[in-house]
């Protein structure tokens, strides 16, 4: 039977997760959707009800012009048209400050909600925004990976008990992170997509239709491989909608949300928080960081989109009292070089900052500062934390899950999460 990666529900969901890409992937095994790995075990062993709610920023994020180094001399002398005015930037310290725009993760900072980890890389990186990405998502320092380190986790966070949101990408695409050849994850761009698409000539609101896709998954012999897998997807793919339909009908955001998809899709994310639909790994990207020409107009509204949606997505989770239970972590591919280039923007760099945000958080600065004097050959920064050790320290700390299970290895810890 050969099948491939398809939208089963038209625009709303991936019924397969991206991992399920066939014959290949499938001729690395799975005995079952139901029965869990040797590491996925050992990671639900102490899984908790905790949330991680991951942010990719697409295109590569400048992070120099993100958390800015207001008082370096050599930031000004390499930026003369993109630095920021140091009367502009909202200080962190004597030395950091956040972008203007950046305003509410100012307001979060202030509360004690907001962690900032500067020098964010691996070794010998890499400037191709499809490879960095690879690497980031897969751990693969070749960028030829193909499971991710969140579907590896999600693999030990399934739920017996039935819970369809275990984990939940905002998209129409399942992102990298979350392939997992014996896990879907459930890929929704609205609530209102997330259904079964009637045909316009049925009279049945697609129930007809729902059959026929049921009837296919179970025409697959029981006792044949995949089959549970198939199974399970397909009934998750039904009980899922149903349960995100009904909780939409009661759920009421504590704030009012900006326009725009990021902030909708961390509204989807609140809303599986809020009514307990079993979110415990959530997904949304915000693309268009990659700013070559023209950046300041480009890279301000982003950083006014990026703001404004995880501070509303905060403070609904706040006003629910959810918000204890919720890390925030954003990531991008790399940053940009530290000199603006003759097109008032930037190329490709290296390292840049993460922000890990949330209520459990201990504010601050972390990991140490890269250096504007010391660059590599092409003019970047050079790493100073490797990022796998900011994702060992929300899995241990966070999650409850054994990072080296996870990670492969063990990559030490950064401070922004208190220890269990």
């Amino acid at each position: 039977m050969k099948l491939s990666r398809r939208a089963m529900i038209k625009d709303g969901m991936l019924a397969v997760s991206a991992g399920m890409v066939m014959p290949a992937i499938f001729s690395r095994g799975v005995a079952s959707a139901m029965s869990q790995s040797l590491d996925g075990s050992r990671i639900a062993q102490t899984a908790t009800d905790r949330t991680l709610i991951v942010v990719q920023m697409a295109g590569g994020n400048d992070g120099l012009n993100t958390v800015v180094p207001y008082t370096d001399p050599l930031y000004r002398k390499m930026r003369p048209t993109l630095g920021i005015a140091q009367s502009k930037v909202l200080s962190l310290d004597t030395r950091l400050g956040l972008h203007p725009n950046l305003a509410p993760l100012k307001k979060l900072w202030d509360a004690g909600h907001l962690a900032v980890v500067e020098g964010v890389g691996y070794p010998n990186q890499s400037l191709s925004h499809f490879q960095a990405m690879d690497i980031w998502q897969t751990l693969d320092l070749n960028g030829n990976g193909s499971d991710g380190w969140l579907g590896k986790l999600v693999a030990g966070l399934v739920d017996q008990q039935g819970h369809p949101f275990k984990s939940l990408d905002i998209g129409v695409q399942t992102a990298q992170a979350l392939q997992s050849i014996s896990t879907q994850v459930p890929t929704v761009s609205s609530v209102k997509a997330y259904a079964i698409a009637p045909d316009p000539a049925d009279s049945d609101g697609g129930n007809a239709r729902l059959q026929a896709l049921m009837n296919l998954y179970n025409s697959y012999p029981k006792t044949a491989p995949y089959a549970a897998l198939l199974d399970t997807t397909a009934l998750s793919a039904q009980d899922g909608s149903r349960q995100l339909r009904q909780a939409d009908t009661t759920y009421r955001p504590a704030v009012t949300y900006p326009t725009g998809p990021f902030a909708a899709g961390l509204k989807i994310l609140a809303e599986a928080i809020v009514q307990d639909l079993g979110l415990r790994v959530g997904y949304v990207t915000l693309g268009g960081f990659d700013t070559h020409a023209g950046q300041s107009a480009t890279h301000d509204a982003l950083m006014t989109t990026l703001a404004n949606g995880l501070s509303a997505f905060y403070n609904d989770l706040a006003g629910h009292g959810k918000a204890d239970k919720v890390v925030i972590m954003t990531w991008s591919e790399f940053g940009r070089r530290v000199e603006e280039n003759g097109s008032l923007g930037t190329d490709h760099g290296t390292a840049a900052p993460m922000f890990v945000l949330g209520t459990p958080i201990n504010k601050g600065i972390f990991g140490e500062p890269p250096s504007l004097s010391s660059l590599d050959q092409n003019g970047n920064l050079k790493y100073t934390v490797d990022f796998r050790s900011v994702y060992a320290t929300v899995l241990d700390r966070w999650m409850g899950a054994s990072s080296k299970d996870v990670l492969g290895a063990g990559f030490g810890a950064q401070g922004f999460l208190p220890q269990p």
